[in-house]
């Protein structure tokens, strides 16, 4: 759990990069296997927040061992003292971030009125929800896709707090804004390739992340980062109507890779791209992999 991990580390059976989050400032990321390494006792100044993909991790924290299976969250309270090895003898694969005091505070605000100290009882839960929003989110800071990836940490850094951390909370006033949903789905159709973070999106309709998230699924029925894709496979479709290769297509509206198109498209029409526009123009079957 010490991200003071060489960036890329690859040995027999383990391997590890760390990395800042592309687009949450304040946030850095781990994605590592571990099977002889051990992380002796320290602390972090913020929060560890990951979950254990494989295998088993061990640790010891406020005085008692505690060991986190596949699919558990580890919650580690700032300056805590912790250590870090192999539960099972194969080691474990996790993926884990570390998150500041003050960011975790601000989502916890949108969320609630904290009164006090923000903070995980339990530094190792089971839920399944919560997990998986978490490796979803980042999987997506792996693309660099600053959208996706700054509201899916958000949503999972806000799921991990409402309902695993000790907030001593009254719950917040929810806010409008269909007049700043709209402003932000102009700017949206405007920055198809190269959109802004949740973050820079929220600041330019004035309003704060979590609001606009609430805002924008109420008016539009999806988050932004999930409408920025429904914009991009619509332009992808008026391209391949006139027989664009997908490759090219995907490129052009904003998608990372032709896998990453494919993905979202077959999601919308039920085929992948390739198989579409060959239905739609005639043409001859492209090489494995083009579709």
């Amino acid at each position: 759990m010490d991200p003071h991990v060489v960036p890329h580390l690859e040995t027999a059976g383990e391997s590890a990069r760390h990395w800042r989050h592309p687009a949450v400032a304040g946030v850095d990321l781990l994605r590592a296997r571990f099977v002889d390494h051990v992380f002796t006792r320290h602390t972090h100044e913020g929060y560890v927040i990951g979950v254990v993909e494989r295998g088993v991790e061990s640790f010891d924290y406020r005085g008692d061992t505690h060991h986190a299976a596949a699919g558990s969250l580890v919650l580690v309270n700032p300056a805590e003292v912790h250590t870090g090895s192999a539960g099972v003898p194969d080691g474990w694969s996790y993926r884990t971030s570390y998150p500041g005091i003050d960011l975790v505070a601000e989502i916890a605000a949108e969320l609630a009125r904290p009164t006090g100290t923000i903070s995980f009882p339990d530094p190792v839960v089971y839920d399944p929800a919560t997990a998986a929003a978490f490796v979803a989110a980042h999987q997506a800071a792996e693309r660099d896709d600053r959208l996706a990836t700054s509201s899916l940490l958000r949503v999972a850094y806000g799921r991990v707090l409402r309902r695993h951390a000790d907030l001593h909370t009254t719950t917040a006033g929810g806010t409008g804004g269909a007049r700043a949903v709209a402003a932000a789905r102009e700017l949206l159709h405007a920055s198809v390739l190269d959109p802004p973070s949740l973050e820079q999106l929220a600041a330019t309709v004035g309003m704060s992340p979590f609001a606009l998230l609430r805002a924008f699924r109420g008016e539009l029925g999806l988050p932004p980062h999930a409408y920025l894709n429904q914009v991009r496979v619509a332009s992808a479709k008026q391209l391949l109507d006139v027989g664009r290769p997908p490759a090219d297509v995907a490129l052009e509206v904003g998608f990372a890779d032709q896998a990453h198109l494919s993905r979202h498209f077959k999601r919308v029409y039920g085929v992948p791209p390739g198989a579409y526009r060959r239905e739609r123009n005639n043409v001859q079957d492209l090489p494995a992999g083009n579709s």
